[in-house]
């Protein structure tokens, strides 16, 4: 039925689903993992799937202008089964594992920034950085600190207004400060990350270093 629904409707052709590698998971009597054998003894079906589709910001902006090879979103089905030991339902759940991998937009950062020096809670530290020529900076840009592993821009554990907190200039980088007292007196692994307010994203990030 699936597969007629696919060759029929244009919207579910760009689905994908992962083989089906597990037993049909409907209809079950209750609390078992025997089909069922009521007096209608439905034939049993895999009625719960998981189907899926990328569509990323090429898409979204104007269908069909870019093509497919140039998708900057890549997700693979790392696993896909059903879970027969749940009975509180005529059903088996059905669940999906999937790797998602972001493919870069640019090769090279538009910004690429290091800690200077020594970096600890006792002083003031240095932050030097240098942007490519087209680069649309703005005074509303900072760079942030953040713990390796962080997950979200706004994970920063402090951060430094590119034009505020500037110290020195020339030609090829500029440099800003970071006040001490917000450093992590406990230390550990960080890294550095410069925020575009015009393009709203993280475009340069520091190789990590110790506090």
């Amino acid at each position: 039925q699936l597969n007629m629904a696919k060759k029929k409707e244009a919207f579910l052709k760009e689905f994908k689903e992962g083989p089906l590698l597990f037993k049909p998971t409907y209809k079950f009597d209750l609390y078992s993992d025997v089909y069922d054998t009521s007096e209608k003894k439905r034939k049993p079906a895999w009625t719960d799937r998981i189907l899926w589709k990328v569509r990323n910001s090429y898409e979204a902006s104007k269908e069909g202008e870019f093509p497919e090879e140039e998708n900057p979103i890549s997700v693979s089905l790392t696993n896909y089964i059903s879970h027969m030991s749940y009975g509180i339902s005529d059903h088996k759940p059905v669940t999906g594992t999937f790797k998602l991998e972001m493919k870069p937009l640019v090769s090279d950062p538009l910004v690429t920034l290091n800690a200077e020096g020594e970096w600890s809670a006792e002083h003031d530290v240095l932050i030097r950085y240098s942007a490519v020529r087209e680069f649309p900076s703005s005074a509303w840009d900072w760079i942030g600190l953040f713990q390796v592993n962080f997950r979200h821009v706004k994970d920063y554990v402090t951060y430094a207004w590119v034009e505020d907190d500037e110290i020195a200039s020339n030609r090829d980088s500029k440099q800003v400060y970071m006040s001490g007292s917000e450093i992590p007196k406990m230390g550990g692994e960080f890294l550095l990350c410069y925020y575009s307010n015009n393009l709203q994203s993280i475009v340069g990030i520091s190789e990590p270093f110790q506090v």
